[in-house]
């Protein structure tokens, strides 16, 4: 690996959490796009990569949420609960069966793109009223599922809950350190399985381990600050930034798909 590849991983990294980790994302849904069209990262080992960013990544914005008591919680107890077994699920999926990531991405852009324009319309309207939060049930079997996608296509599942989430009516305050922590243990995990599988099967499936340190390094530093700025930024700014993270997300999925 090249220092201006190495470089431009770590600037990626930490630009796009300072964005994401707001908002309770960590990034990797964006980055993965920049893995494989600039970074030239082969696949599968895009995946891993992408997990071992959100690893190396998470605790930023993980350590300024908890000082700020943000932290614990219910929400993210059932979240973790539900992604951790889906992200082993999904690493074997991705390695034995290998889904089209086409169809991923359009299964994707349909749930983000009307997710994304709701909340950017609702944000826009002040006043609105939100639906009832999820039940503990659905929340866990949310999670279960996000997991489960997350291991498979190395995201960490913060661009798929929030935008469900705060459109029923939870905090961002509550929404983004619950989603963050669940990404970051349900990628320890997600690596994890990818590195034992990378002992006993075939091809690229390791992740890029410098760029991938290097990626994270910048989202450690970009998502602390992100953290920190949460508190200063009002729920509807939060809320419209969120809708146009999913909206954004969706038509860039829709694009390549169309190409």
């Amino acid at each position: 690996m090249t220092w201006p590849t190495g470089l431009a991983g770590f600037s990626a990294g930490l630009l796009i959490s300072l964005v994401t980790a707001p908002v309770g994302v960590s990034g990797a849904v964006f980055l993965l796009p920049v893995q494989l069209s600039v970074l030239h990262v082969p696949s599968p080992a895009v995946t891993p990569t992408n997990l071992l960013y959100n690893v190396v990544a998470g605790p930023g914005a993980l350590s300024r949420y908890r000082r700020s008591g943000q932290l614990a919680g219910t929400l993210t107890r059932l979240l973790l609960a539900g992604t951790l077994p889906g992200m082993v699920l999904g690493a074997v999926i991705r390695v034995f069966a290998i889904p089209g990531p086409q169809v991923f991405r359009l299964v994707v852009a349909v749930v983000l793109l009307p997710l994304g324009v709701w909340l950017i319309a609702r944000s826009a309207r002040p006043g609105s009223r939100d639906r009832p939060p999820l039940a503990r049930r659905t929340v866990l079997g949310l999670g279960a599922l996000v997991g489960t996608v997350g291991g498979i296509y190395g995201i960490g599942g913060g661009s798929l809950l929030g935008p469900i989430l705060a459109g029923r009516g939870t905090p961002m305050t509550v929404i983004a350190p619950a989603a963050l922590a669940c990404t970051f243990v349900s990628s320890v995990a997600g690596a994890a399985t990818y590195g034992v599988l990378a002992l006993t099967t075939g091809g690229d499936i390791a992740p890029q381990w410098t760029l991938g340190l290097l990626c994270g390094a910048g989202g450690l530093i970009g998502g602390y600050l992100g953290a920190r700025l949460q508190r200063r930024l009002p729920e509807r700014l939060l809320r419209l930034a969120l809708g146009a993270m999913a909206t954004a997300l969706a038509l860039l999925y829709l694009a390549d798909v169309a190409g």
